[in-house]
């Protein structure tokens, strides 16, 4: 997979992280180009749960939605869009560090474009993707060692 690969060190445990990072309802909170999330179904989520994400990408809106196709609590976590032009590959994993109260989170992200996708994905959605997600991830270290979340 791995188009873009981040990962960040959070002083939290891996359960703390991994019950934060699947819920969708946070997902606005430190994931700067998602403006909603809408739950296809009850939570909670489990293999088979669907959820639409709305990013801004430039200065349109894109709706995805996402399939939980793998977790793993709370060590992984996987997702990938079904339909649309522009489709997502995101697999999430988390390790504890030295007595289990540190973490380190990584987040592996891939697009494949579909019609006017096939344009978008490289000229576009990758480009920003590779910038955002460092803030994501520093922005969801900054919530989580706060203790805001």
């Amino acid at each position: 997979m791995s188009a873009i690969k981040e990962s960040v060190d959070i002083s939290r445990r891996p359960e703390d992280i991994y019950s934060y990072v699947t819920d969708p309802s946070h997902l606005m909170e430190w994931q700067e180009s998602v403006v909603s999330v809408r739950p296809l179904g009850e939570a909670p989520m489990s293999v088979g749960s669907r959820v639409v994400v709305t990013r801004r990408i430039g200065n349109r809106e894109f709706p995805m939605t996402m399939e939980v196709t793998d977790i793993d609590p709370p060590h992984s976590w996987h997702l990938r869009s079904v339909g649309g032009p522009v489709r997502s590959e995101v697999q999430g994993t988390i390790e504890a560090l030295g007595d289990g109260e540190r973490s380190r989170l990584t987040i592996d992200l891939d697009f494949e474009g579909h019609g006017m996708g096939k344009l978008l994905v490289p000229l576009v959605v990758r480009r920003m993707a590779r910038k955002e997600m460092p803030r994501d991830e520093q922005k969801l270290k900054e919530l989580l060692e706060s203790g805001v979340a």
